[in-house]
């Protein structure tokens, strides 16, 4: 972008960005994009609003000189002239425009001799309010007349010169600007991405407690934030960097962001709509690549200039974050772009930029899930999530499932039970244990003892150390080699890792389009992965390999990949796993859920799975409603929760309560719940002591003696 009035000006090929730029500080309001007359960075828009402030001050007589400019003659009807031109024109540049003498009423137009009066003779009865209106026009159709000589790409410059003759015609008829054509009217999408990245926020972290909920719409906010003050790159940049996408598509939202989004920004009589707020899924699977990779890239660069809270924010949950949305973005059947979603979290909150989240209508949802790299848009193969699937085989990882009937619902209607802890107390107690600097509350150092096994590898998923992509072989297109590379170093670890696997098997196993793999990233390497081969129609998968390269083990990865594979499966509604089990991997595999109970018919894989000699077949059947990712983490925390209730019962138990002193003064006998510290024990009467009075007390005091003459005995 160059300064306003600097040289070099970016076009398509030129200075500017070639895959979309956040605006400056990504808060000012934005400037035409590639090739404008000024920055975008709101220098341009903020000395465009002082010019049209100076232009309102000025005299009536003045204003009318400067509408004469755009108004047509009517002196006569067969006069033609459009506009009254000065016959003394000022320097160029004008320096001091507004302080020049404004000309006479009767001077004559250089182009048809008649008098301004007469181009102006139609403003004699406007308002004030309706004079500096058509004003705030002019300036913007001057502005868009610059951009539309300094603008090099063709489709934004066709853009410019459309909204300037649309301003110009709304001068001539004192009408207001609409903008007609094939770009329909906002908004263009529903649900929109604001509401889409509300239903993210409630679908993914409503079990959140407020505090780390609040983190969450923080990050939600700044993500939209970024959205309205993104500029798009140009169809023809799309065009050379992904020849195969729909560029006729993206060419018509980029037409729309420009009329409705983007020039409203720098000419402010044009309607502006928040991006977010207009355009849908369609538009942000177009831009959340490289807007992704682009927002990490400068966080990075800026991080030093950032305050310690806001770097911990941006550099360790901002890029897990995006990864989660990224994944819902691309998937092909994530439930938050459902028209149902809408209508059910309708009765909460929006997110926009300033509501905080309501508990969400998906009672079911988990903290985090896989975290894709920021890869272009593969052309080919199986990649999950970042890419556009060439078929319908290979939603994303992670994208986390749908659930067939609401819990909500089930939860709501289930029968309270009696000794039930009361929801107050449990969120009390969730604030106890919760540590605000944490997004999901206390977790366990990576050297106790009593770590989870799978947390050292969950929290380096969440800082973005590794990654989990689904990825398969495809016939159907051109390699993508970001894919094919990921595939030869799945064969190279399965090869060493399973020395006993001839590798010709590995590498026809690997590269079968029937077979799929999740590969374990790190540091943009292959270090693991478990391939499989999924029979929908029997309702069960096969594990054919898996393994971690000898020195990544021991760290929970092949814990961590077991759960994301089960998380992946669960979404795919198939919830029973079968492998063949050599020797040394019954342990692990045992430790996973699997056992040599094989609750699928025999009947169901017969001749579907390949038999290994001296392997034990195990299997392992997978439960809907349990977010394995996130297992070891809801179990961590229920145990926090109910040690913290014994200690809060331990407590009031223990207190001391003063004797009965009732007897002393006559009186025979008392209710029991009447005893005090008797019911803070938790003790409390049945329905048929409730109804039941004693109707013997010399009974009921032989009783009583013979269990403290029992009690008196055992004590001895």
């Amino acid at each position: 972008m160059a300064e306003p009035g600097g040289g070099g000006a970016g076009a398509a090929g030129g200075g500017g960005p070639q895959q979309g730029s956040p605006a400056a500080a990504g808060v000012a309001a934005g400037g035409p994009v590639r090739g404008a007359a000024e920055n975008p960075g709101g220098a341009g828009s903020a000395r465009t609003a002082g010019k049209k402030a100076q232009l309102r001050a000025a005299p009536r007589a003045k204003k009318l000189e400067k509408l004469g400019v755009y108004s047509a003659c009517k002196a006569e009807e067969s006069c033609k002239c459009n506009g009254w031109k000065n016959p003394n024109p000022p320097p160029t540049p004008p320096r001091a425009e507004l302080q020049q003498a404004a000309v006479s009423l009767a001077e004559p137009c250089r182009s048809c001799s008649h008098a301004l009066a007469a181009h102006v003779s139609h403003l004699e009865n406007v308002s004030e309010e309706e004079m500096n209106r058509l004003l705030g026009i002019v300036l913007d159709v001057e502005y868009l007349f610059t951009c539309v000589h300094k603008e090099e790409d063709a489709d934004t410059k066709q853009v410019y010169f459309y909204l300037f003759k649309l301003l110009r015609k709304c001068i001539l008829q004192m009408g207001k600007p609409v903008v007609e054509g094939s770009s329909e009217s906002p908004p263009f999408e529903k649900p929109s991405i604001e509401q889409g990245v509300n239903n993210f926020v409630q679908y993914k972290f409503s079990h959140l407690p407020s505090k780390e909920r609040q983190t969450i719409v923080e990050l939600a906010k700044m993500f939209l934030n970024r959205i309205n003050y993104w500029h798009l790159e140009t169809p023809s940049q799309r065009r050379l960097r992904s020849p195969n996408d729909d560029i006729a598509g993206y060419k018509v939202n980029y037409t729309r962001w420009l009329c409705y989004c983007n020039v409203p920004q720098f000419c402010d009589s044009l309607p502006r709509y928040e991006t977010t707020q207009v355009f849908g899924r369609t538009l942000l699977r177009s831009v959340f690549t490289v807007m992704r990779r682009q927002l990490l890239e400068q966080a990075r660069q800026e991080k030093d200039k950032l305050p310690q809270e806001k770097r911990t924010l941006i550099l360790t949950h901002f890029p897990k974050f995006l990864s989660m949305l990224e994944e819902e973005v691309y998937s092909q059947n994530s439930p938050i772009w459902d028209q149902d979603f809408m209508v059910s979290s309708s009765r909460t909150g929006q997110l926009g930029i300033q509501t905080v989240i309501s508990p969400p209508p998906v009672a079911r949802s988990v903290a985090y899930s896989a975290s894709p790299s920021s890869l272009e848009q593969a052309n080919s193969g199986n990649m999950s999530p970042a890419c556009k699937v060439s078929s319908a085989l290979d939603p994303n990882l992670g994208e986390k499932r749908k659930n067939n009937e609401p819990y909500s619902l089930e939860d709501s209607k289930r029968p309270r039970v009696v000794g039930d802890i009361p929801i107050e107390l449990i969120n009390e107690v969730m604030s106890t244990i919760t540590d605000p600097a944490a997004m999901l509350g206390p977790e366990t150092n990576f050297l106790s003892a009593h770590s989870a096994r799978d947390e050292a590898a969950r929290l380096e998923e969440r800082r973005g150390v590794i990654e989990f992509h689904v990825v398969g072989n495809s016939l159907n297109q051109k390699p993508n080699k970001k894919i094919m590379m990921w595939l030869v170093g799945l064969q190279n670890v399965f090869s060493h890792q399973l020395p006993r696997m001839p590798k010709e098997y590995i590498t026809r196993l690997v590269f079968d389009p029937k077979h799929k793999t999740l590969a374990l990233i790190k540091d943009g390497r292959v270090i693991g992965g478990i391939c499989f081969r999924m029979f929908p129609s029997q309702g069960f998968t096969e594990i054919v390999f898996c393994a971690v390269t000898s020195n990544e083990q021991v760290k929970g990865y092949g814990t961590h990949l077991m759960n994301h594979l089960k998380e992946y499966h669960i979404k795919h509604n198939i919830l029973n796993f079968l492998t063949y089990a050599d020797e040394y991997a019954i342990g692990y595999f045992k430790k996973q859920g699997f056992s040599k109970d094989i609750k699928v018919p025999k009947a169901k894989y017969v001749g579907y799975i390949k038999d290994y000699e001296g392997a034990t077949l195990m299997g392992c059947e997978l439960n809907p409603r349990i977010p394995y990712t996130e297992f070891s983490v809801i179990i961590k925390k229920q145990k926090e929760i109910i040690k913290k209730l014994i200690e809060r019962k331990q407590a009031q138990i223990r207190k001391v309560y003063p004797g009965l002193s009732c007897f002393k003064d006559g009186v025979r006998q008392i209710p029991i719940e009447s005893i005090p510290g008797i019911r803070e024990t938790g003790w409390k009467p049945s329905g048929k002591e409730r109804g039941k009075e004693s109707k013997d007390p010399d009974q009921l005091y032989s009783t009583l003696k013979t269990i403290l003459q029992q009690v008196k005995i055992s004590k001895q």
